[in-house]
C-alpha cells in the first residue's frame, strides 16, 4: 500500500446513512455556555444536514510512532485531568499518535489498543475540531469528515470545550448490543468508553498534553448535532489541548 504525505485530504462521496436525534429539553436557565451550543446546534442543521453532509473529505494521518515516550510509571505519576487549555492546534504526527493509542489497532488480528464488550466493537471514536467533525477509521488510520461545522461548543457544559483543539466524542452503536436491556447497553459501552479514556489520559500524560474526561454533556442535544443513527447514542467526551501556561 503506498502510503500518502501527511496532510494530504481526499475527496471522495459519502453515502449517508444517517438520521437526526431527538432534541434535548432545554432549562429555563441558560447561560453563556448552551446559549452558544444552541447556537452551533442550529448551524448544523442548517449548514451540514441531508446533502450537505454527503460530501466529505479523507484526512489521511501519518503513521503512528510506536515507540518512545515517557515509561508507563512515569506517565502514571503524571496523569491528572486539566480544565485550562491553550489555543495551540495538535500537529497531525500527534493528532495520529493519540487516536491509535486511544482506539487504534495493535496486532494482525486488527484487534484494539483498548478492550472491548463481548469482543464487538461497539465505540466509533469522533473527533470535533475547528474545522469540523471528523470520524476516526481505525482499518485505514484516517479520519472522515463527518460534517463541517465547528460543533465543539456543544460537545459539553463547561466553556472550555468550545475554544479546546479537540473534542473526542466516545459514541456507542446500540444496535450491535444484542440481548441486553437499554441501560445495560449504556453500561457496557460507558466501560468500553472509559477504557479508551484512560489510553487517552496516558498518552497525553507522556506527552505533555492536557486532557479531562467529561460526562457533564447533554447527550441528546450532541446526538442532534452529530446527526447520530436512532441506535447510536454518546456516551462521554474528552477534551485535549496543551496545557495553558
Amino acid at each position: 500500500m503506498r502510503r500518502t504525505g501527511a496532510g494530504k485530504i481526499v475527496w471522495r462521496h459519502l453515502l449517508d446513512s444517517q438520521g437526526p436525534g431527538s432534541e434535548a429539553g432545554v432549562d429555563s436557565m441558560i447561560t453563556r455556555r448552551q446559549a452558544s451550543a444552541g447556537i452551533v446546534t442550529a448551524a448544523v442543521l442548517a449548514g451540514t444536514s441531508s446533502a450537505g453532509a454527503q460530501e466529505g473529505a479523507i484526512m489521511q494521518l501519518p503513521p503512528p510512532r510506536t515507540e518512545g515516550g515517557k515509561p508507563f510509571i512515569q506517565a502514571l505519576k503524571l496523569r491528572r485531568s486539566i480544565r485550562e487549555y491553550s489555543d495551540r492546534a495538535l500537529s497531525q504526527q500527534v493528532l495520529s499518535d493519540l487516536l491509535w493509542a486511544a482506539f487504534g489497532i495493535n496486532r494482525p488480528s486488527g484487534d484494539r489498543t483498548a478492550p472491548y464488550w463481548r469482543h464487538i466493537m461497539v465505540i466509533d471514536v469522533y473527533a470535533a475540531m475547528a474545522d469540523g467533525l471528523w470520524y476516526y477509521e481505525p482499518g485505514r488510520h484516517v479520519l472522515q469528515q463527518h460534517g463541517r461545522a465547528d460543533i465543539r461548543a456543544a460537545t459539553g457544559l463547561q466553556d472550555f470545550v468550545a475554544t479546546a483543539p479537540l473534542n473526542l466524542i466516545y459514541v456507542a452503536h446500540g444496535e450491535r448490543m444484542q440481548d441486553i436491556s437499554s441501560e445495560e447497553r449504556r453500561l457496557y459501552a460507558s466501560v468500553d468508553a472509559g477504557f479508551i479514556g484512560q489510553n487517552v489520559y496516558l498518552f497525553c500524560a507522556s506527552e505533555g498534553l492536557a486532557t479531562v474526561f467529561r460526562g457533564a454533556v447533554d447527550t441528546k442535544k450532541l446526538a442532534l448535532a452529530m446527526q447520530l443513527d436512532r441506535m447510536q447514542f454518546v456516551t462521554f467526551a474528552q477534551t485535549v489541548g496543551y496545557p495553558k501556561a
